[in-house]
């Protein structure tokens, strides 16, 4: 469980510029996960997608991967919304990997760049994930967190807003961002309600409610969408359930893995780990360019420019292509190339 530290909640000091700073480390929080979960994504063979094998673990993190973007813009909406001003175009943005994530607590959780498999699934990416109250799926009853978790950041968020008032809402209504396709994810933050809202779905996604694993979507949150990984079942009502048996489990569709169809990729690659001039060093550049260009588009959707929220979507896309043909690139110890996710805002000559 991602536990945050203590410097993270006081910034929650009762200011509206305390909360500003807190809901942009929100932003952050929200996509030091993306790289790692698009590093593992991006490790499935593209022959290994099929219903047998790789296909569904493939749909149910690049589903996760998608919605923690949209997250992060939510989060915007929210700062926009009380007339802050988000940073997602800047270099200190991208956390260092392996490392903890922003505003966790360092001698918890490391988060690295890493192949698919169902350890990193288990041990991290459910981690990273894991609810700050756990429904009963195989236990008996609801399990309480710590009180300085990821949820409980954000309701302390939605409380502090609550005792500012709607009257601090100042934000420009025009930088919202909403997308045409995600109607239910993307909200317009104009006041507490919204806010709060807009809070609930982030949570409800991610995280689930002390109720049910499913969000009110009738998807699995996402912690739970990595536990079908790691069960290899889908999550469903239990049926007949007895007196004190779990109102939930892991015993509906099978999820298949194939681990024979990950790619060999190198864990926790730096620039450093490719020479100069050489063709990893090219994709990783190139790779890194693309990224960066992403963070831009997506700093411009936040800024000002909303419409760009497509063009977003759009390059995280594209990412994809060029991770592929970066990984069956060989190297030396027998391992493949992976993206590095720096910040690379001019190409090399």
């Amino acid at each position: 469980m991602i536990r945050l530290n203590d410097a993270v909640f006081a910034k929650l000091d009762g200011t509206i510029e305390g909360l500003r700073s807190a809901l942009q480390s929100a932003v952050e929080l929200e996509h030091a996960t993306i790289p790692p979960y698009l590093y593992a994504l991006y490790s499935l063979k593209p022959d290994s997608l099929t219903a047998d094998k790789n296909l569904y673990a493939y749909q149910l993190l690049r589903s996760v991967v998608l919605e923690e973007m949209l997250h992060m813009v939510s989060a915007c909406n929210i700062l926009n919304a009380i007339g802050g001003a988000p940073v997602i175009d800047a270099p200190q943005f991208i956390p260092k990997y392996p490392g903890p994530l922003p505003g966790s607590v360092e001698s918890g959780l490391v988060v690295g760049l890493r192949r698919f498999s169902l350890d990193v699934v288990e041990h991290t990416f459910m981690t990273i994930e894991e609810p700050e109250f756990r429904p009963p799926v195989s236990a008996s009853a609801p399990e309480p967190a710590d009180t300085k978790t990821i949820g409980n950041y954000y309701e302390e968020i939605a409380n502090h807003l609550a005792k500012l008032g709607d009257h601090v809402f100042t934000g420009n209504a025009a930088r919202q961002v909403v997308h045409p396709l995600m109607p239910n994810t993307l909200t317009r933050v104009t006041d507490v309600a919204t806010a709060r809202r807009a809070i609930e779905i982030i949570v409800e996604q991610g995280e689930g409610t002390a109720d049910s694993p499913i969000d009110p979507e009738d998807i699995p949150a996402h912690y739970y969408r990595f536990g079908e990984i790691v069960h290899g079942r889908c999550v469903i009502l239990r049926p007949n359930r007895g007196p004190g048996e779990a109102l939930y489990e892991y015993g509906g569709a099978v999820v298949p893995f194939d681990p024979n169809g990950v790619w060999p990729v190198v864990d926790d690659p730096q620039p450093s780990s490719y020479p100069g001039g050489s063709a990893a060093r090219v994709a990783s550049d190139t790779f890194n360019y693309s990224y960066t260009a992403l963070l831009k588009a997506l700093h411009r959707s936040v800024n000002g420019s909303p419409r760009c929220i497509v063009d977003a979507v759009g390059l995280m896309e594209s990412l994809r292509a060029q991770a592929m043909s970066m990984m069956v690139l060989p190297l030396a110890n027998g391992h493949t190339v992976g993206p590095t996710f720096q910040y690379q805002p001019v190409l090399p000559l």
